[in-house]
């Protein structure tokens, strides 16, 4: 097979385009958080979470508490399984991973898990990854904090639907019983976009609780019934119901909440949620 490398595009906008730049913000970040991350959490069995993937400096203030989590819990992971929703309009089907042998970032090359990719049996799209940042953005944190080695297993969903987070789940934890790989899943998404802060906190609000209550149906509902423009709903659906498939007793918790607005207060704002999928 070909080696092709997924350059990183959004080196220099999303995050820093040096590897010193990156890691000093990601400090920076975790120096002003480190005390309210919930570590007692890193005691449990990981089964994956919800991490934002706006720009760093933005958003990194939720993302820190997921991926130091992570680090401080010693737990490795053969295939780390990131799933994205679609912002291009690339892409085939409910879903694509692509035929990439590596992810560049400033800090080196992330392996691409080609027998987890192949035990998916999802058609390769790479035009649905090629323009993509939800799934890029999360690499970095993915390599300074997740014990190494790892690979990744990317995945654009470009269909959110209860039955295409039903399917991608199942495809997930087949390709986990087909590996026998140790497998973390993390759903990339923003929560409500471009509100006022009182505005998305309460809509947010109705996505919170059946994400806490692991219901990917009443999930789905409410995001229509109170139109929550999370991005990555589906993702989120598809670690609801993977976690139900693959842990014992999972469980959901709510590791930090912001906005854009804490950052740059404006009047229209971005919302950021990270959670911890475990076992309890």
């Amino acid at each position: 097979m070909n080696t092709t490398i997924r350059n990183s595009i959004f080196t220099g906008s999303f995050y820093p385009g040096t590897a010193s730049d990156l890691r000093q913000l990601v400090q920076d970040v975790y120096q002003v958080e480190k005390d309210s991350i919930k570590l007692r959490l890193a005691e449990r069995p990981l089964i994956g979470g919800i991490v934002p993937h706006a720009g760093y400096s933005y958003s990194g203030y939720e993302a820190i508490h997921f991926y130091d989590i992570l680090k401080q819990s010693g737990q490795h992971f053969d295939t780390i399984v990131i799933i994205n929703p679609n912002h291009t309009g690339y892409g085939t089907g409910w879903y694509n991973t692509s035929t990439y042998s590596f992810w560049e970032t400033p800090l080196g090359q992330v392996e691409a898990d080609q027998e987890f990719l192949q035990a998916l049996d999802i058609a390769a799209n790479n035009k649905a990854h090629s323009l993509e940042h939800s799934g890029e953005v999360q690499l970095p944190f993915l390599q300074l904090y997740a014990a190494a080695p790892f690979a990744v297993a990317m995945i654009t969903m470009n269909r959110q639907t209860v039955a295409s987070a039903v399917s991608l789940a199942a495809k997930i934890q087949q390709a986990t019983a087909l590996t026998e790989n140790s497998v973390l899943v993390i759903a990339s998404s923003d929560f409500s976009h471009y509100e006022s802060p009182q505005t998305g906190l309460k809509k947010d609000q109705f996505a919170i609780d059946q994400i806490l209550a692991r219901n990917a149906q009443k999930l789905f509902d409410v995001v229509q019934e109170h139109q929550v423009s999370a991005c990555g709903y589906g993702p989120i659906m598809t670690l609801i119901e993977y976690a139900r498939l693959a842990g014992h007793k999972p469980a959901m918790e709510l590791l930090r909440r912001g906005n854009s607005g804490d950052v740059f207060p404006s009047n229209e704002v971005v919302d950021y949620i990270s959670f911890l999928c475990y076992e309890s």
